[in-house]
């Protein structure tokens, strides 16, 4: 049986003298009263919760906007507001025709509910970029195109009269007549045969066919940059959803399923961007909660059973603590107006802390239970033994989480502040409402025979005698974690705690391989358009840059050259592209065409052996297929024809009627995008080489600030919101050791108790954050957020045991207190260990350091500060002052 009086105050003065004695003997005397008192506060709390309730999934909003970056940032989005929580859609199309195709009809469909976007636009389409976008390209680019187009003269001319397959099939049967002339050779148009022959075999297997002009035209295969579109679309978001961006997103998808844009007819639409990752994170985090709650409740309610052995006593912590959280919730939104992403964390901060305080409170009950025949007297007793250490650890706790008011980190100060609010209601609770519920229910404790752990006798014994070899391993661990530290770093890439998984980061991992769409680009905002340009000249000087782009990038060199060889090539092709198209082919027309391409197709075929004829062959087979198969074919083999054909010519009809391009001719649209109203310009700077890394993308912003220093972009952002999250968790750090060490030296009034109380602590940071570098488990944007519960936990943790000690406590590991400490962190563990199982890497990071950490604590606990305090203190010693009996260290008289 495990010896509670051993560190009792009761033989010496009244429990009921005591403050906290006092409001445990008037909870327990009234305990009805005090449980309904505590459910009409908690339904005000509900009722106020319900009508005030706010949470902002606004993600800007978590660091200070006072910071310089921040107000750079915020000067941009009003400069240029059209780039702020952009939807970027990528399509991919199985040609570049098809993408053209699909870019253009889901831009049409979007511009079409102005309720869901703000804009939508085609960066590399639309008017101005049908028709001049050939006059970017570089001279011999342009030369080639044009040489092919102009090669291409006789199928345009059969193509445009007729832009269906019989006039597909016909003007093959035109370049097969000339190679039966001897005017031409089969092997000249070999990859043509293929190409059709490949179309036709997927159309009469079934499967999703298609065929690319462009490639025939150029002779070149399509690379993934010609077959990708890309839409920006500024969608209307609502930010009292979890996902801001779902309404809007979800329409997207439903348009591209409506115009059949999917992989069946060759073309895939992925969404990323700010708002589709931000709102699948938010998703990926929901998909989790039901695994990862259910995982949590069941494990603490089985936690609590082990520590307590009593179902009421099990039932009684859950109530406190449900009632708590709730009561938090209400004084949290009162005092900070809305929760936010990270502010929401005080749920399980408060389960983790709040629940320990009930443990430390319902544990001490049952052993005081076992001495006392009187239940009333016994949770009397418990509130004077653990009730001011548990108000020590509440203040310490809550000077913590206050600490982080006066940081930057707006997100984590709001955090901080609910739950300080948190301690103050859980500290309440467990001595006032608590004590109540064990009133009114009377748990027997009979299913305990001891409190303690008597079995780790040998361990005490073990740590009193070797008591300097436990001391000497301990400072040895802190040196090696200490030169391990150094190895530590900060991950400060949002985007590596978000599931690579979910089609958003997927998507933007592709686009990233791409030089002209990679997210890591910076903008600096030039005071004039005449200022821009040496500024970019100086940018693009830089070792760490690509290339710049400003609005003077739009203008094309070497005009009259390029519009020279466009003419040139207009002059052969425009007589046979303007021309009135036939009507589409009926049925049995296209099966005439089919017969006679056939015949020539076998014909020109003969009985040669080269590989051109025996792709004439297969080409001839598969239209005799065709032309004796079901009419569905023939229009599936005509679909998979003639949309990219009709958007080739299209194309072809808009480029060759490019002409000169100013400043003044481009369109407003796009000049909007890089002069603002005011006429300032922007300047886009991108990355040389791969700066996916945190090295590099710090590299990259260091190099362009000090040529910019009002530069913003994704790459700055990161690196200073990583700085700031830092400094914050620094600054706190600071402030809460001070307010701490104060706060434990005002009421300890020994340097050596406050050190005895705040050493295992900083050993046990030494020991988590040496594992996480030798772990390779860097600190990030979300896990960091659980120091503060580390802390608080080390902090109590060590308070009841340095008070214990002072009561005269000699065998910790046998004691209540050591039953109440283990099983706290057993619950605390559960609270946040459970979000290992998560599937979203951020969370799931926070749940292995929460795990090391409360590891390492009670390693710590059970070993190094027992032997810390392995020269007990006499039985009489206070609490403030060794020299005071015990009662006036249980606050209880005044010293005479």
């Amino acid at each position: 049986m495990s010896r509670p009086s051993e560190w009792s105050f009761e033989r010496l003065v009244s429990p009921e003298a005591t403050f906290i004695g006092r409001i445990v003997a008037a909870s327990t005397r009234h305990p009805l009263i005090v449980v309904l008192i505590t459910l009409a506060l908690t339904g005000a709390a509900l009722v106020y919760t319900a009508r005030n309730f706010a949470l902002t999934a606004d993600t800007s909003k978590l660091i200070s906007i006072k910071l310089d970056w921040r107000q750079h940032e915020l000067a941009f989005e009003k400069a240029f507001p059209q780039f702020e929580n952009n939807t970027v859609v990528v399509i991919d199309g199985a040609t570049p025709e098809l993408a053209e195709y699909a870019e253009g009809k889901l831009a049409e469909a979007l511009r079409a509910m102005p309720q869901l976007f703000h804009s939508v636009q085609r960066p590399q389409g639309g008017p101005f970029f049908d028709r001049n976008g050939i006059l970017l390209l570089p001279m011999h680019d342009v030369e080639a195109t044009a040489r092919s187009l102009e090669q291409a003269e006789p199928m345009f001319r059969g193509l445009a009269a007729d832009p269906s397959l019989r006039g597909v099939l016909y003007a093959l049967a035109g370049v097969l007549q000339s190679v039966k002339k001897g005017e031409r050779k089969l092997g000249d148009i070999e990859r043509g045969l293929n190409a059709l022959a490949d179309t036709f075999e997927r159309v009469l297997r079934g499967q999703p066919a298609w065929f690319s002009w462009q490639s025939l035209v150029t002779g070149q295969p399509a690379d993934i940059r010609e077959r990708r579109r890309v839409l920006l679309v500024q969608p209307v978001l609502d930010y009292t959803a979890l996902e801001p961006g779902q309404a809007a997103d979800d329409a997207i998808r439903t348009a591209a399923r409506s115009l059949e844009l999917d992989r069946a007819h060759g073309i895939r639409v992925r969404l990323t961007g700010l708002v589709p990752l931000s709102d699948e994170e938010f998703a990926t985090l929901a998909q989790d909660w039901h695994l990862v709650l259910g995982a949590m409740v069941a494990a603490l309610i089985g936690i609590l059973w082990l520590a307590v052995r009593s179902v009421r006593v099990v039932i009684a912590i859950l109530i406190t603590t449900f009632l708590g959280l709730l009561l938090t919730a209400a004084v949290g939104l009162a005092a900070v107006g809305r929760f936010n992403l990270i502010s929401v964390a005080f749920i399980p901060l408060f389960v983790g802390l709040g629940a320990d305080f009930a443990i430390q409170f319902s544990v001490r009950s049952l052993a005081e239970r076992l001495i006392r025949t009187s239940q009333r007297r016994a949770l009397i007793a418990t509130g004077m033994n653990i009730g001011p250490a548990l108000a020590l650890s509440a203040a310490s706790i809550g000077a913590g989480f206050f600490a982080f008011f006066p940081t930057s980190y707006v997100g984590v100060a709001e955090l901080g502040t609910i739950a300080g609010l948190g301690m103050v209601v859980a500290f309440v609770l467990s001595i006032v409402l608590l004590p109540a519920l064990l009133m009114l229910m009377r748990p027997s404790g009979g299913g305990m025979e001891e409190v303690g752990f008597t079995a780790l006798a040998p361990v005490d014994v073990f740590v009193h005698r070797r008591r300097r070899l436990v001391l000497g391993i301990a400072m040895v661990a802190a040196v090696i974690s200490a030169a391990l530290i150094t190895q530590l770093h900060f991950d400060f890439d949002p985007l590596n705690l978000k599931s690579p998984k979910v089609q958003s980061m997927a998507t933007l991992r592709a686009l990233a391989s791409d030089p002209n769409w990679t997210p890591n680009t910076i903008d600096v905002v030039a005071p004039s358009l005449a200022a821009a340009e040496p500024l970019a000249k100086r940018l693009e000087a830089l070792p760490e840059v690509l290339r710049t782009v400003t609005i003077n990038s739009f203008v094309p060199q070497q005009q009259p050259e390029k519009l020279a060889l466009i003419h040139q090539a207009a002059a052969v092709l425009k007589p046979a592209l303007d021309v009135t198209p036939k009507p589409a082919p009926t049925d049995q027309e296209l099966q005439q065409a089919l017969g006679m391409a056939t015949a020539l197709l076998d014909e020109v075929a003969g009985k040669g052996t080269d590989s051109a004829a025996a792709s004439a062959r297969r080409l001839g087979a598969l239209t005799q297929r065709l032309l004796t198969g079901r009419i569905q074919v023939r229009v599936a083999a005509q679909d998979a024809i003639v949309i990219p054909l009709q958007v080739m010519l299209s194309q072809t009809r808009e480029l060759l009627q490019a002409g000169p391009v100013t400043l003044q001719t481009l369109p407003p649209e796009l000049v909007s995008d890089w002069v603002a109203k005011d006429g300032r310009a922007r300047i886009q700077v991108l990355p040389r080489g791969n700066v996916d890394d945190n090295a590099a993308l710090r590299r990259f912003a260091d190099a362009i600030l000090k040529v910019a220093p009002d530069a913003t972009g994704r790459p700055i952002s990161i690196s200073f919101s990583g700085d700031t999250v830092v400094h914050a968790f620094l600054q706190a750090g600071l402030y809460s050791l001070v307010a701490i060490t104060l706060l434990l030296a005002l009421v300890l009034r020994r340097v050596r108790d406050v050190l005895l109380t705040l050493a295992p602590v900083a050993l046990s940071g030494l020991l988590t954050f040496a594992t996480c570098a030798l772990l390779d488990l860097p600190m990030n944007f979300t896990n960091i957020i659980a120091l503060p519960l580390l802390f608080g936990v080390g902090v109590a943790f060590n308070i009841y045991f340095v008070l214990a000690w002072r009561a005269g406590e000699t065998d910790m590991l046998q004691s209540s207190l050591m039953r109440a400490v283990v099983f706290s962190a057993m619950t605390t563990a559960t609270a946040f260990g459970a979000l290992w199982l998560s599937t979203h890497p951020g969370t799931a990071s926070m749940g292995r350091l929460l795990m090391i950490s409360l590891g390492w604590e009670l390693l710590v606990t059970l070993l190094v500060l027992p032997a810390l305090l392995a020269r007990p203190a006499t039985k009489t010693q206070s609490i403030s002052e060794p020299a005071q009996s015990s009662a006036e260290a249980a606050g209880v008289v005044a010293p005479n």
